[in-house]
């Protein structure tokens, strides 16, 4: 890691606004094309700057971010309008499920915007134009044993 940081040819990328621009579910790269060609699936590859981004690797932690950020806006909602109105369980139900569905879908986008872009910012995963990952291993890679 520290050899990334003193070597001339690697360019600065600022992690803050790696996740920001993520956030605005834009390219890490160039900052302006989208991230998403739909809902939850990234772009292969930058429609305006060519930046490769088919190999990121979000896999569970996005929906556990949203969970964390949905968790801690609606419990204490959630305390606060029972300690204060005292609403019947039905009430609670018809409030808070739908609420969370609708924070849930428009928070995962936004939160696998930011970790890929992070990922970007800190060259994981492929993003290290000086050392690549293999995108996949071949089945000729194993072998397989049988009995």
């Amino acid at each position: 890691m520290s050899e990334l940081l003193f070597r001339p040819s690697i360019q600065n990328r600022p992690v803050g606004q790696a996740i920001l621009t993520g956030i605005r579910q834009k390219c890490p790269n160039c900052k302006t094309a989208k991230l998403f060609r739909a809902y939850l699936k990234p772009v292969d590859v930058c429609a305006n700057c060519g930046e490769e981004i088919f190999h990121q690797r979000a896999d569970d932690a996005p929906p556990y971010f949203t969970i964390l950020i949905v968790a801690h806006i609606i419990v204490p909602a959630m305390l606060v309008v029972e300690k204060t109105l005292r609403p019947e369980l039905w009430t609670h139900a018809a409030i808070w499920l739908p609420l969370t569905l609708v924070l849930s879908l428009a928070i995962l986008p936004l939160a696998k915007g930011a970790l890929i872009n992070l990922q970007w910012a800190l060259r994981m995963h492929g993003f290290d134009p000086d050392h690549r990952e293999p995108d996949h291993l071949d089945d000729e890679d194993f072998e397989i044993e049988t009995c």
